[in-house]
């Protein structure tokens, strides 16, 4: 049993970042599902696929590489709101990572998305994770 799925979760794409692997294959739930889609959608991984044949599913995911310079599409990825001390942001004062060149994944009651749509939607929520 996993305490924090969503850490697990990035930190089984850090360790498949930091080994050079294309493919890192993940147990499936809704929130990490939600998270895989803002991450292909903003252009941190190549391609992503949810295979549901067992109970719980699993998700693979297909990592972004430079094809000349082999760097990463992720530089980090930080877990920012974990089950012992939850991060929550209004939608006035949510975080800018790097100056805006990075993202946080926020989750809001309408839904995953990243700072910069749930400040267009005028929504706070849960920070869960920086992505730069």
């Amino acid at each position: 049993m996993n305490t924090d799925p969503i850490a697990d979760f990035l930190t089984r794409v850090r360790n498949a970042i930091r080994a050079k692997h294309r493919v890192v294959e993940i147990p499936a739930s809704n929130i990490k599902k939600e998270i895989t889609k803002v991450l292909y959608e903003k252009g941190y991984i190549q391609n992503y696929k949810f295979d549901d044949s067992t109970p719980q599913g699993s998700i693979k995911i297909a990592l972004k590489y430079n094809p000349t310079t082999k760097q990463n599409a992720i530089v980090d990825l930080q877990r920012i709101s974990r089950p012992g001390l939850r991060q929550y942001r209004g939608a006035d004062n949510l975080p800018r990572i790097l100056n805006g060149l990075g993202v946080a994944i926020i989750s809001t009651s309408k839904g995953v998305m990243t700072d910069k749509e749930a400040k267009t939607l005028n929504v706070g929520g849960e920070v869960l994770c920086y992505v730069y």
